[in-house]
C-alpha cells in the first residue's frame, strides 16, 4: 500500500487535494 502526506502552507491546495482523492474513492485520514 502506498502512503502519501500532503502538506503545504495556507492556501497551497491541501484540501481540494484530499477531495478529489475522495472522489477518487481514495481513503483519506485527516490527522
Amino acid at each position: 500500500m502506498l502512503k502519501v502526506g500532503i502538506t503545504g502552507g495556507i492556501g497551497s491546495g491541501k484540501t481540494t487535494v484530499c477531495k478529489i482523492f475522495e472522489i477518487l474513492n481514495i481513503p483519506v485520514f485527516y490527522a
